[in-house]
């Protein structure tokens, strides 16, 4: 029985001649990755240089930013053997020697965990990956591996554009230099939690008269829903109340943000020239009971919901849509990758319209390295009085 190989945008690869079917392992990714794996191999110089965990995993992370400046792909291919035995040992071995005969010499081969072997593969496309698959195909003989191909960043725009959650061979190109320790800090969630249901109960009478007023002012439901993407790239419903008239077309949107992604640059001087807007403004879709509550920032408040459900926090980067991160470059993406979104955050209470898009993502990963809980409790005090007179609202 043919083997389908299958490729981390879930495209299956073209089989090749030689396998016999097998079961892959399941969990492939950064967190089946070992660093006390030692190679075995009864002869070292036929594996050539063949690294553990540790190097290999760093030197993805600079591979990553150099793929990020140079806005090329990086890929990473993961080669699975089903067998956990001496037996299986062996195979390993073989399979190592396979990839060290046909590698190219910028081409980085580490062991990922028992039965797991990793390629990495700087300036390589999806397209190369399979050339070297079909060459270790040949190398290998009947070897019973399977193998997951992941490219930096093309398949994963691809995945996280589609609005579909990030497949797991992604999770090292996700993980940052700091995945060891958890971002953030402790008491972040138990923050977000208290924080929600305290706003929600103080907030209660406000959130009923928006709500009536939204059911009153024009058709549709009270509460807007729409697919964001948050952690990780996970795709997760978000809310707000309803400002624009049900059924608006979106296209006016998706050209205002792709225009706004392109033309980003520096920071725009105070009193040099327009403000930056990231809300279009006269848009003729907002309702008239809309533009209040979005001036007000009241729309935002059945976002509460969100962080306790988990998808949010109260304090993180703004959850883009779907097709905003199409217009990403690669690292806009470390934004949203290893944070929650926050229903605010350092830009809302810093940069507001003052600042270009770029400068918005720089103050997002200043955020991410600087989270602690007196920046969150400082942020949401700076939020209210942001909130209160209406400051770069739209």
């Amino acid at each position: 029985m043919e083997e389908r190989l299958i490729s981390a945008s879930g495209a299956a690869l073209p089989a090749t001649a030689g396998h016999r079917d097998s079961q892959p392992p399941t969990g492939p990714g950064a967190r089946s990755l070992s660093s006390g794996d030692a190679v075995r191999s009864a002869d070292p110089h036929a594996l050539g240089e063949v690294v553990g965990f540790d190097e290999f995993l760093a030197q993805l992370h600079r591979e990553k930013r150099r793929a990020e400046r140079a806005r090329t792909s990086l890929s990473l291919a993961m080669f699975h053997l089903p067998e956990r035995n001496q037996r299986g040992a062996l195979q390993v071995d073989r399979l190592l020697e396979s990839l060290c005969a046909v590698k190219r010499e910028t081409d980085l081969v580490g062991r990922a965990g028992d039965g797991v072997v990793a390629v990495l593969c700087p300036d390589t496309d999806e397209s190369g990956t399979r050339s070297l698959l079909r060459k270790v195909s040949r190398q290998a003989g009947d070897l019973p591996f399977t193998m997951n191909v992941a490219t930096f960043p093309d398949d994963l725009f691809d995945s996280i554009a589609q609005g579909i959650e990030v497949p797991q061979v992604f999770e090292p190109f996700i993980a940052t230099e700091t995945a060891d320790r958890a971002a953030g800090y402790a008491l972040k969630r138990t923050l977000d939690v208290v924080g929600a249901l305290f706003a929600l109960i103080v907030l209660s009478p406000v959130m009923l008269a928006v709500a009536l007023a939204v059911a009153v002012g024009s058709r549709g439901p009270v509460i807007f829903r729409q697919i964001r993407v948050g952690k990780g790239g996970a795709p997760f419903t978000f809310y707000k109340f309803r400002s624009m008239v049900t059924g608006g077309n979106d296209a006016i949107h998706r050209e205002f943000v792709a225009n706004l992604i392109k033309s980003a640059a520096e920071p725009v001087p105070a009193g040099d020239a327009e403000p930056v807007l990231y809300k279009i403004k006269a848009d003729p879709r907002v309702t008239r009971v809309g533009r209040f509550i979005r001036r007000t920032s009241l729309d935002e408040l059945p976002q509460l919901f969100n962080v306790l459900k988990g998808d949010m926090s109260l304090v993180g980067p703004r959850p883009p849509l779907p097709y905003e991160l199409a217009q990403y470059q690669p690292w806009h993406l470390r934004r949203i990758l290893s944070v929650k979104p926050g229903i605010t955050g350092l830009w809302q209470v810093e940069g507001r319209s003052r600042v270009s898009f770029d400068e918005m993502v720089r103050m997002d990963l200043r955020y991410i390295r600087e989270c602690s809980l007196a920046t969150d409790l400082g942020l949401l005090a700076r939020t209210v009085r942001v909130v209160v007179h209406c400051e770069g609202a739209v």
